[in-house]
């Protein structure tokens, strides 16, 4: 072997040395990189998806309780009370919110996929409002009147039929719905219309906001969403179980004394019991801070003597 050839092998085997050492070391930066913060210790997350009834107050908790605990991070998303079932049953989430029940066989998958059973967690109450526009003459509706306008074969389909004409409408009902994924539509094909299927031809919306935005802008329609969404574009209808009896409005106080209707609770579900930052935060929640941020986006909280 002569000199050069030594000379090249052994150039070779120090790059190819060095080229390994920046490699792990790059590998091992990142690793840290990831670990960590901007060079503080790495936060727990928790992951949060579902109603998007809820969606606002839970971007309120998640940013309220990042000033009370420094080391956890809360990640929000909506998509609907059936979307964050979802993902709890599949285990890509820490909590669901959702503004309805899970369902049995919801339940039963949780427990075949990750051998725990869903634990279920009432953080406050909503009152589901019926909203028209805010020149619409209408004061108060029926829930068999809301039934004959949004289920099946139901026969009102003109504001005569309610005997009010509405400044700047044709005079026919424009219905304003929710996606079949929300919780809200659940709870209220349930509760209003007795479970019947609705009629074709709504306008169905993915989030509460967008519902009441678009009554806002439309003097013929009317829709349903949660009362922490009302603006003064629209109002809010009263409402009565049958003709004859009291109607009455979507209020804290109707709420907590079942006087109104379609009340319903907010739920957050887990696998199990939750783990010991989740239980803390959730336990935040159900705490003063948690629940004067319910009471702040429009919901109403849990009687004090429910909560821990």
């Amino acid at each position: 072997m002569n000199a050069n050839t030594q000379y090249n092998r052994s150039t070779t085997m120090a790059a190819c040395l060095l080229a390994a050492s920046v490699t792990l070391s790059l590998a091992t930066f990142g690793c840290k990189k990831s670990d960590q913060a901007g060079g503080s210790t790495k936060k727990t997350v928790i992951s949060v998806q579902g109603s998007d009834t809820m969606v606002n107050e839970s971007q309120a908790w998640a940013e309220a309780y990042g000033k009370v605990d420094s080391t956890v991070s809360i990640e929000v998303g909506g998509g609907g009370s059936g979307v964050g079932i979802a993902a709890l049953i599949n285990g890509t989430i820490d909590i669901a919110n959702a503004s309805r029940d899970m369902k049995v066989d919801e339940k039963a998958k949780a427990k075949a996929n990750s051998g725990k059973d869903p634990v279920e967690f009432t953080v406050g109450f909503d009152a589901l409002a019926v909203f028209v526009h805010k020149d619409n003459p209408l004061t108060e509706i029926t829930l068999g009147q809301l039934a004959s306008i949004y289920a099946e074969g139901g026969a009102v389909t003109q504001w005569s039929d309610l005997g009010v004409t509405v400044p700047g409408c044709d005079g026919s009902i424009r219905r304003v719905s929710r996606q079949s994924n929300s919780g809200t539509y659940e709870f209220f094909r349930e509760h209003v219309l007795n479970k019947k299927d609705f009629k074709l031809g709504s306008i169905d919306l993915n989030g509460s906001k967008e519902v009441v935005d678009l009554i806002g802008n439309t003097p013929c329609a009317i829709g349903y969403s949660g009362m922490g969404y009302a603006n003064a574009k629209v109002k809010m209808l009263k409402v009565s179980m049958k003709p004859g009896e009291p109607a009455h409005e979507p209020s804290v106080a109707n709420t907590l004394s079942k006087k109104y209707p379609i009340a319903r609770p907010l739920f957050l579900y887990t696998l199990g019991q939750p783990t010991e930052q989740v239980k803390k935060y959730i336990d935040w929640i159900l705490g003063p801070q948690g629940q004067k941020i319910v009471e702040e986006s429009g919901y109403v909280p849990v009687p004090q003597k429910s909560a821990p």
